[in-house]
């Protein structure tokens, strides 16, 4: 009787220290993945890249995001890091009703962070995250993970989707509604179709979007502008017949197959496929199939969809159905820097402010930055 109750009190005891030492040893319950690997793309001279990196707690405890950085997967050396509120700002929880990366990540929940990322001038051969996170009653602990080689480069640059300009590149990374964040589910998966996306609105020398009553959607300056094919191609799907309302002040919201508005799809050749959307209605001069050639005009800007105001929505995806493909890299052939909004702040209410000498005038092979005016060349 005596043996057994020793030995139940050593085991008592084993399974208490094996406890305490769980509770202090690090906990490593996240998953790292990288749905989709990027290619980089120029923007003002340098190489960035843009892709999401997603985090699921596979764990039983809630865990705290302290830090994040991207490594040189051969040195080891850190390209970029975030915390604290810089970290919040570029993550969302993925169904959570408070959506915010602020707190910590609960059990079986997702965060996504969206990541933009200027290489050095000799990019590294592959990359892989570091995450730093604690949880309640254990230390701090990391976990290193989701590696990935860069895909090359792709080498079609495209011609100009509109005349001439002023234009406004209007998009931004750090939007929680913008393009760059919102997901689609369509067939069983998500994808990020405008992870690249640009709304191209027109703008004059004084930073006015619009002539007269600027409610009045066939006031703006780019309304009815002719929308040109950017490569040799086919259509791959067009859509038309979609009305447009009068007044911006009278738009509605669309259900998820109407939300682009009219828009065509035109293949590019290398399984890409370049979007246009809310295109104006009875505007559209090609059909399904028809080959086209580079600066042909195809349709007219519009006001259809959800829209805020009439503009070309413009992004290049692997599919050529407007939500169902994921947004690729792409940039333009040529193109005039004339100046930026910082944030898009005063778009059609103030000029636009002039950009730095060395990034300003023609660059070649490039995607605009967020928010640059810019022109486009032929």
């Amino acid at each position: 009787m005596m043996l057994r109750r020793s030995s139940a009190s050593v085991l008592a005891l084993a399974a208490a220290a094996f406890a305490s030492a769980c509770a202090a040893a690090p906990v490593d319950t996240l998953d790292l993945a990288v749905p989709q690997t990027p290619a980089p793309v120029a923007v003002e001279g340098r190489e960035r890249l843009l892709y999401e990196l997603h985090l699921t707690n596979f764990g039983a405890a809630p865990l705290h995001l302290d830090g994040v950085s991207v490594l040189d997967a051969d040195s080891g050396a850190a390209l970029a890091a975030w915390r604290g509120d810089a970290l919040a700002a570029r993550g969302r929880v993925i169904g959570a009703q408070n959506a915010a990366l602020d707190g910590a990540l609960r059990p079986g929940e997702r965060a996504v962070l969206y990541l933009e990322i200027d290489l050095p001038a000799k990019a590294p051969r592959a990359l892989r995250h570091k995450v730093e996170f604690s949880a309640p009653g254990a230390e701090p602990g990391q976990v290193e993970g989701a590696q990935l080689a860069p895909r090359a480069a792709a080498a079609l640059q495209l011609g100009p989707p509109l005349r001439g300009g002023p234009w406004a590149a209007v998009y931004a990374p750090q939007w929680p509604r913008g393009h760059r964040r919102v997901f689609y589910a369509l067939d069983g998966r998500a994808r990020l179709p405008g992870r690249y996306a640009i709304d191209f609105v027109r703008v004059d020398a004084d930073g006015r979007t619009a002539r007269g009553d600027a409610d009045l959607a066939k006031n703006a300056l780019g309304y009815g502008e002719p929308v040109l094919a950017v490569a040799d191609g086919v259509i791959a799907a067009a859509r038309d017949g979609i009305g447009e309302s009068e007044r911006v002040s009278q738009r509605q919201r669309h259900d998820f197959d109407r939300a682009p508005g009219n828009y065509l799809a035109l293949a590019l050749g290398d399984g890409r496929y370049a979007l246009y959307e809310h295109l104006r209605p009875g505007s559209l001069k090609v059909r399904q199939g028809e080959r086209v050639r580079r600066g042909q005009p195809l349709a007219e800007l519009g006001f259809t969809g959800d829209s805020t105001g009439p503009h070309l929505h413009f992004h290049v995806a692997d599919a050529p159905v407007p939500l169902a493909g994921e947004g690729v890299a792409f940039g333009f052939e040529a193109f005039d820097v004339l100046g930026h909004y910082p944030g898009a702040q005063g778009l059609g209410e103030r000029p636009w402010q002039a950009r730095a000498a060395e990034l300003a005038g023609e660059r070649r092979d490039e995607l605009p930055e967020s928010n640059a005016v810019i022109e486009f060349v032929r």
